[in-house]
């Protein structure tokens, strides 16, 4: 891969991704597969005034054997060391980065059930101090490819040219090939008109339907907005971009109303496992009923993970014509595929999506509508032939989306 492109992407990713501000520290999570992709992030961190950078290597061979050997009450453990490193985050809020570059079949032939349990025993233990983090740091998500999930993706290429063709596909689809750094303001623009033009009706409540047999009914929070593009931290008011790529605009529903049938239109990728095929069917606001062709299981145990997991935590708008659907590549990685298409998650709402949640405390959002959960996972319901139809409180109906797109 071009060296340029390469070091565009990793200018991208600090600079526009995380914003890294002069005397703070960084965090950086990754794999093994691309070393020397980490090295050049590692550079421009400290390029951009980093104090610390640090690298949480880890390698998913390594994590399968952790989870096929180890008890659930090994793998549960929330030791004196953990919590000290996790309670120094939260005091210090370093920048945090994901490099994503997992096998969507690498934990294939664990017990996923031992593995949900094991994390539902140690997340109230956590649970503080994410809460302590919430919406104060910068984050990011990306990706790199892996050998293996390059395979999945192209399995009829040999490794090197599997490889060379995901990292296309990641730097066209992170718009490094432009000028990225202008190029990803004017995307921020449009997004943000966007979120401004759908938050000017205060909806009650989204139509979806489709050919497929999607035909569902989500209600809104009263006080709740559209979101998209990049953020600002609470307190410091740093602006940063979660996800690169990213086309959605998304807001956190209010908990208890959804109503109907939705087809997934994407594979799942969850616990290194694919749930494919599937449907989830909602009654007051809880999912009542799900269906799987393959890892059925894994979708019921999901939605089973904590008492917030079997309610909606976002609803995401994505245009059938995006940039990534028009790849014509199926990622089989939730990054690309949700910003593929437009699509739900279950679990864990989005605080930011309250106008003025700053003024609210964890427990107000929660109470205002936004739900809570140890999980949150997205879904890709979005069709070439969707429709989602805006409901007003006075009953006025907006096409928001016609054919797959949008129509406004």
């Amino acid at each position: 891969m071009d060296k340029k492109r390469l070091e565009k992407y990793a200018d991208l990713l600090v600079k526009c991704g995380l914003n890294v501000q002069k005397g703070q520290e960084v965090t950086v999570r990754c794999d093994l597969d691309q070393p020397e992709f980490v090295a050049m992030v590692v550079e421009k961190c400290y390029q951009a005034g980093a104090e610390r950078v640090t690298v949480e290597w880890s390698y998913m061979p390594v994590t399968k054997l952790s989870y096929i050997y180890r008890s659930e009450e090994s793998l549960a453990e929330f030791n004196a060391a953990d919590e000290a490193k996790l309670k120094r985050k939260s005091e210090i809020l370093p920048c945090m980065l994901w490099l994503d570059s997992d096998d969507p079949d690498g934990l294939k032939g664990t017990d996923h059930e031992k593995i949900a349990r094991a994390r539902m025993k140690s997340y109230p233990l956590q649970k503080p101090y994410i809460d302590a983090m919430e919406n104060k740091y910068q984050w990011c998500i990306a990706a790199v490819p892996g050998k293996a999930w390059a395979h999945k993706v192209f399995p009829d290429l040999p490794e090197k040219e599997a490889i060379e063709k995901l990292w296309d596909a990641i730097l066209y689809t992170s718009r490094v090939d432009e000028d990225p750094i202008s190029a990803w303001e004017q995307h921020n623009k449009t997004l943000a008109e966007r979120c401004a033009f759908l938050n000017s009706y205060k909806f009650d409540y989204l139509e979806y339907k489709s050919a497929n047999g999607t035909d569902f009914k989500v209600g809104l929070i009263d006080k709740g907005i559209f979101c998209g593009g990049g953020e600002t931290t609470l307190g410091k008011n740093i602006y940063f971009n979660p996800n690169i790529p990213s086309e959605e605009v998304f807001t956190s529903p209010m908990r208890g109303r959804a109503e109907g049938k939705v087809f997934a239109t994407k594979p799942l990728s969850y616990q290194g496992k694919l749930i494919e095929n599937f449907w989830v069917e909602f009654k007051d606001g809880k999912v009542v009923k799900t269906y799987a062709e393959k890892n059925g299981d894994l979708l019921e145990q999901m939605v089973k993970m904590d008492e917030g997991a079997a309610y909606l935590g976002e609803c995401a708008l994505i245009a059938y014509d995006s940039p990534i659907n028009n790849t014509g590549i199926l990622f089989y990685n939730t990054l690309f595929d949700e910003n593929a298409s437009c699509h739900l998650a279950l679990g864990r709402g989005f605080n930011n999506c309250l106008e003025e949640y700053e003024k609210y405390s964890l427990e107000d959002c929660k109470k205002i509508g936004v739900n809570d959960s140890m999980i949150h996972v997205d879904f890709m319901i979005g069709s070439k032939d969707m429709s989602i139809v805006g409901v007003t409180k006075d009953g006025k109906r907006v096409q928001i989306f016609k054919d797959g797109n949008w129509a406004i």
